[in-house]
């Protein structure tokens, strides 16, 4: 059985990909300048963390050249759908239920759910109960 690469970012991984998003698109070796004069890393160490984002298909690496795969947005909904996933077997009602916990949502917080409720229905009728 093939080994999951994880969709989450370690915090080595986090501080790379910060500065290429920042940077990018940019050679390999400025990427080193910059790891080595804002993160003191070695030269080793950089091209083993970006190879892991590339890996995890966050970033790039060809002839030299990194570049963006995924923003810093689409990482973070990445990572959101993955912990859904693994922590509430991808049940969306679940992971609401327990984010709010004993809370009340304020009438916005719920108008805004209505709203993505509403604008990303499928429409189908398939998982709906029969009435």
């Amino acid at each position: 059985m093939a080994k999951r690469i994880s969709i989450f970012l370690t915090e080595a991984e986090g501080k790379l990909a910060r500065i290429i998003w920042r940077e990018a698109p940019m050679s390999s070796p400025e990427l080193v300048a910059l790891a080595d004069r804002e993160l003191d890393w070695r030269k080793s160490t950089t091209y083993t963390v970006l190879k892991k984002l590339c890996n995890k298909g966050v970033f790039s690496n060809r002839r030299a050249n990194v570049t963006v795969l995924l923003t810093p947005d689409e990482q973070k909904a990445r990572e959101s759908r993955g912990f859904v996933e693994d922590a509430f077997g991808g049940s969306l009602p679940r992971f609401v239920s327990a984010f709010i916990g004993n809370g009340k949502l304020t009438a916005e917080q719920a108008a805004e759910l209505q709203r993505l409720i509403d604008e990303h229905e499928d429409g189908s009728e398939e998982g709906k109960p029969n009435g």
